[in-house]
């Protein structure tokens, strides 16, 4: 009996083989015969269908090279992507959800054998068949595990910032009526400074995983553009960490027409955040460098510090959210207030601008995060009522 035929005629006892096999797995010790079982039968009408459609080479060559790309699989009717979401849901974990299609494969190999003892030449083919269709429907469902994990993750942080920011604002307002309350008792009012203090390390963090989470769910960074002078800005920003970090040296300068329309705040937390990482990263006996030049159509920042130098390897993954660097010279704790997330919302802020970003990194000249900001937002084309959308 060919193997897809043999499936399609003992469902029930390989379904058997696939409910003994689930609850031996944890989470499963409290699910039904049904739970259990869950979208098991459309997965393997499925794999028949594949193993029974795959006529020619080609066919089973584009079967083989095929990969979900988490859009709806019309040929597996969505069963490998709904089993994975409920058992994500009844608190299965990856390697659990995995286990079941190992499981799986075994079964429907070893009964098949069982009731099919002599070999055919057509076996070869079948087995190859079986284990592409497997094989994909096991990359399905990872893939849409792994979605729905990640979603979740971002929703959760994003619900816990903003659910964080009430309790804080409250701590930090009854922090400034202490000393009032206790007439301005000196040791009250350190207190209260220091509690001060931590509000606003936490306010950043809080305002930082907000920022991280708004662009993983899409919202992108939103940004208000007025006419402002970026110079002004760079100063002031630069006098403020000077006052804070006094055994940092800083340089600042600028060439050219610094002005655009682009978001004060915004750009104030991108410097902030790259003088903070050059202060965390850089050689304190040399100077921090930071430097604006007005072009054309755009104004260019580059902020340079003499630290350790990051690998070739590294700088590629520079702004990736929550990176670390991975040798030792590199592992150093975060500046207070930070969570690891600086260079990647900086990167976010600078596109949101509509401009580029970039780290290098050598002996001779140190390493340089430089940017681009262009003075004005592209205008879309006016589209006019029955134009046509056709390039001529």
């Amino acid at each position: 009996m060919r193997l897809a035929e043999f499936i399609r005629v003992n469902m029930e006892p390989i379904l058997m083989e696939w409910e003994v096999f689930a609850r031996t797995i944890l989470p499963a010790a409290r699910m039904d015969s049904l739970a259990l079982r869950d979208h098991a039968e459309d997965i393997l009408l499925a794999t028949v269908r594949d193993i029974e459609s795959a006529h020619s080479e080609t066919q089973r060559s584009a079967n083989a090279r095929r990969y979900s790309d988490g859009a709806e699989d019309i040929r597996l009717n969505g069963a490998s992507e709904e089993h994975a979401i409920g058992r994500l849901s009844s608190g299965f974990n990856l390697e659990q959800l995995v286990s079941e299609y190992r499981a799986l494969r075994a079964s429907v190999l070893a009964l098949w054998r069982a009731t099919v003892p002599q070999a055919d030449v057509n076996d070869v083919d079948d087995v190859r068949l079986f284990h592409e269709s497997i094989d994909q429907s096991l990359a399905t469902a990872v893939s849409s595990y792994t979605k729905r994990v990640e979603e979740s993750r971002d929703m959760f942080l994003a619900i816990l910032s903003h659910d964080l920011r009430n309790p804080l604002n409250s701590i930090g307002m009854s922090a400034e009526l202490i000393p009032r309350a206790s007439k301005h008792d000196p040791e009250m009012t350190e207190f209260a400074s220091q509690i001060s203090s931590g509000v606003t390390v936490m306010s950043r963090m809080i305002s930082d995983l907000l920022d991280y989470t708004r662009t993983r769910l899409g919202a992108g960074m939103p940004v208000e553009r007025a006419p402002m002078d970026l110079g002004i800005l760079c100063r002031e920003v630069v006098a403020e960490f000077q006052s804070s970090n006094p055994d940092v040296k800083f340089t600042f300068a600028s060439t050219g027409d610094l002005t655009g329309e682009w978001d004060s705040a915004r750009l104030r937390q991108v410097i902030s955040n790259l003088l903070g990482n050059a202060i965390q990263h850089g050689n304190r006996s040399a100077p921090c460098d930071l430097t604006l030049k007005g072009e054309d159509a755009r104004v260019v920042v580059a902020m340079r510090n003499q630290g350790t130098l990051i690998p070739p390897g590294e700088l590629t993954r520079i702004f990736d959210p929550l990176a670390r660097g991975a040798s030792a010279k590199e592992q150093k704790r975060n500046r207070p207030g930070s969570i690891g997330l600086g260079l990647y919302i900086a990167r976010e802020l600078v596109l949101a601008h509509g401009g580029a970003i970039n780290a290098t990194s050598s002996a001779e000249a140190g390493t340089v995060f430089t940017f681009h900001l262009p003075r004005h937002h592209p205008a879309l084309p006016e589209i006019h009522p029955g134009a046509s959308m056709t390039p001529t």
